[in-house]
């Protein structure tokens, strides 16, 4: 049976009752509007999350945390730093070690996750940026650890993050600042006919330095965006039977339905992420979920539910169309 991620009462595991509509909901739907292709893409092959399941039987290995020189700084043109062994969240990286498999491959694209579950010791390691060299030995851009069994939600406070840095140096690998099993897209739940849990998007219109609860920070460039924590929901009454979707897919929407997806992340599109499955023989997505599938769908059967209190501040980046978020290619 598939095993759900947090504690009963997490945030991620409580379907929508009862909810609002936000006031700015046809704004952001407006947004979204503007993809080529509609809501929603799925990443399944890249620009995901791998999840490798051990056991105390893995040996812990370090997991070095790559910092920055002061040149690196300079290109970047941020305040953005490494912070390796120095915050809480990173001790079993460089100290007692993480149990990553021999086997284990991170995302191959660009953002490179991987994530490591103990349920034996109901723990989790996830990482951002992740290198292996030729030797074998595992890097990573930042990382931190936390328990399976907790509440998936950290507090800004948690970080010693200043506005206008990124939260990736201080321990989250989501943009948002969530954990990034947070909201996966899982293939045992789909095998197994049912997700019950809130899932986790990505926009190309997320809102400049504002964030609503679960995001405790953001990476947003776009000035009236959709904040990151916000939930968007797909019409619970729709007939999705109607839309030309395989059961896999049917099923997703179904999540979308009752637990709706949270916006965690920038990315080129509007997308869900499900598990990577690269490096995992016997399981793929081939026949059960497509890239495309939920974009039968089009954006009006889609809402944005009532925001929580904005908090304003966050990562300073900027994109050359952050004043006019239509202008940007897919």
């Amino acid at each position: 049976m598939a095993k759900r991620f947090f504690s009963k009462s997490s945030f991620w595991n409580q379907p929508i009752c009862d909810a609002r509509t936000d006031l700015k909901s046809d704004q952001y739907m407006g947004l979204l509007a503007q993809e080529p292709n509609g809501p929603f893409g799925i990443n399944l092959e890249k620009w995901t999350v791998p999840v490798f399941e051990v056991d105390q039987s893995v040996p812990r290995r370090k997991v070095s945390v790559r910092t920055y020189t002061d040149q690196e700084l300079t290109e970047k043109g941020s305040k953005w730093v490494g912070v390796g062994d120095r915050f809480g969240h990173f001790p079993d990286f460089a100290n007692r070690g993480v149990p990553v498999p021999d086997y284990a491959q991170a995302d191959p694209a660009g953002d490179a996750h991987m994530a490591i579950v103990d349920w034996t010791r109901n723990m989790v390691w996830d990482m951002w940026a992740v290198k292996r060299d030729k030797y074998g030995n595992f890097s990573s851009n930042t990382g931190m650890s936390y328990r399976l069994s907790g509440e998936g939600v950290f507090m800004t406070s948690d970080f010693p993050v200043k506005d206008g840095e990124s939260i990736h140096f201080y321990g989250p690998s989501r943009a948002a600042g969530v954990p990034a099993i947070a909201g996966l897209i899982m293939h045992d739940e789909v095998a197994e006919g049912g997700i019950s849990h809130r899932l986790a998007c990505a926009t190309r219109y997320n809102a400049y330095k504002e964030f609503v609860y679960p995001a405790c920070w953001t990476d947003g460039y776009c000035d009236g965006g959709i904040p990151e924590g916000a939930v968007i929901q797909l019409d619970p009454d729709l007939d999705i039977g109607k839309f030309d979707l395989t059961a896999g897919e049917r099923i997703v929407a179904k999540a979308l339905q009752e637990y709706g997806a949270v916006n965690v992340d920038n990315a080129g599109g509007t997308s869900l992420y499900a598990e990577g499955l690269w490096a995992r023989p016997g399981k793929s997505w081939h026949g059960i979920l497509t890239n495309t599938g939920l974009m039968h769908i089009p954006v009006d059967h889609y809402r944005v539910l009532e925001l929580g209190e904005v908090t304003r501040m966050g990562d300073s980046k900027r994109s050359a169309a952050a004043k006019n978020p239509s202008a940007n290619s897919s």
